[in-house]
């Protein structure tokens, strides 16, 4: 049966993704906390400004909002593999750089469990970490005595399973058929790693490890009301607060010499503080006649609830000395909009194409001093239907600005081509015997 053969590719897709994941974001400011927060949007969603709190389009997979469950077609089995190539190009004091980055970004598979229910499955970037710079260490004159190499990668990740029903339909003379209800829980995995190396009168390497083995849960509502030609619809989703399991540690190589490593410190991370905070996030979703759809969210992320005492060090002497120190956060919200147009759901191939174009605004949880990070997207694709009706090929391009404020620090501005392949099969349909 043809389902196995799509499992068998989810499969393979999900083991690769391990090592692809962390490769798509490269910035300095990934260097504070957990790294850059990512919010589960498909590459359809980047290009309509990673909008899908309220959407329930049975053409697309929304993560974002585990209800959306519900509009599984009850025939098919359906997947969604995700891409994306990126440029990065930073600037800071007249200083410019560039780099590039790219790989699989994620995969979700959706399938239909019984009447009204649906679910999915798949492994989604949570956190993803990645920088690399240097500086020159200065003495007290200001003389140079070294220089400083500091890089960092890895990432979190969420690999989860969601159910999402219909449990009112036919009930209350109707006026509660379009409620939907879901959930995600997820496995929550991943290692960061920060590196300083060292070279001076001696060389030595310095790691900061956070390692996380946890779970995580959300939780989705979804409710539209169709009036003629015209569907209105609304989404709210809750991630409540939790402590995060697992451990950190630091360690001190001497490059230089033949001693072995040592390792400074190792905290748990639940006894610490260190978690994940409360996160709400509310859509409006409109449709017109299967056509055109505009959606606008709000998100809010209460990081500035929780703790994350880091290990830090500085060089006295000839030693290393650690020290635990207490990062800042701030509340990260998010607002974005979007939209898409499908000319003729059923036309020729060009009205067939589905249009889309959105922005979102950022103001992240992480601090750099007292200077807040902010981040504008904007972003524009076309979803392509290939001759197999039920399979739409993704690809778009998204800008994103990301800079402190109120000092500027590091200018970031990334250019991304994002690809994905929207493949539904026909695994539930039964022939008949003549």
């Amino acid at each position: 049966m043809n389902i196995y053969k799509g499992l068998l590719c989810a499969a393979l897709a999900v083991a690769a993704s391990f090592s692809a994941n962390a490769q798509n974001q490269q910035s300095p400011y990934s260097r504070f906390g957990y790294g850059m927060i990512g919010d589960f949007a498909t590459s359809a969603q980047r290009n309509m400004g990673g909008v899908g709190i309220a959407m329930a389009d049975g053409r697309q997979i929304n993560v974002m909002n585990p209800a959306s469950y519900a509009a599984a077609d009850s025939l098919t089995l359906h997947w969604d593999i995700g891409i994306d190539l990126t440029q990065l190009k930073s600037e800071e004091n007249g200083n410019t750089g560039k780099s590039f980055g790219g790989g699989l970004d994620y995969m979700t598979l959706q399938f239909p469990i019984g009447k009204r229910m649906g679910g999915s499955i798949g492994l989604v970037p949570y956190t993803t970490v990645g920088y690399s710079f240097g500086n020159d260490l200065k003495n007290d004159v200001g003389g140079t005595t070294g220089s400083e190499s500091i890089s960092g990668y890895g990432g979190l990740n969420n690999l989860y399973a969601g159910f999402a029903a219909r449990p009112f339909d036919g009930l209350f003379n109707g006026a509660l058929d379009g409620l939907s209800l879901g959930v995600n829980v997820a496995y929550q995995f991943g290692t960061i790693v920060n590196d300083t190396y060292i070279i001076s009168t001696s060389q030595s390497l310095f790691e900061q490890v956070v390692q996380v083995r946890d779970w995580d849960v959300t939780l989705g509502l979804q409710y539209a009301y169709q009036m003629n030609k015209h569907r209105f619809g609304v989404g709210f989703t809750y991630s409540p607060k939790k402590d995060f399991h697992g451990k950190s540690w630091a360690i001190k190589y001497d490059v230089s010499g033949d001693s072995k490593p040592d390792t400074i410190n190792e905290i748990r991370l639940r006894p610490e503080g260190y978690a994940r905070p409360n996160a709400f996030a509310f859509g409006l979703n409109y449709v017109y006649n299967r056509s055109l759809m505009v959606e606008a969210d709000f998100a809010l992320q209460q990081w500035g609830k929780v703790n994350f005492p880091g290990i830090s060090y500085h060089n006295k002497g000839s030693q290393v000395v650690e020290h635990l120190y207490q990062a800042n956060f701030a509340d990260r919200y998010k607002a974005g909009v979007g939209v898409q147009y499908i000319p003729r759901e059923r036309g020729s191939f060009l009205q067939r194409i589905a249009y889309r174009l959105g922005g979102s605004y950022t103001r992240d949880y992480i601090m750099v001093g007292d200077n807040n990070v902010r981040e504008y997207t904007l972003g524009c694709g076309f979803g392509l239907p290939t001759m197999a009706q039920k399979t739409m090929i993704n690809i778009g391009f998204e800008w994103k600005h990301r800079q402190a404020y109120p000092a500027s620090l590091v200018s970031e501005n990334y250019y991304s081509i994002t690809l994905s392949i929207n493949y539904k099969e026909m695994a539930f349909w039964k022939d008949k015997i003549r």
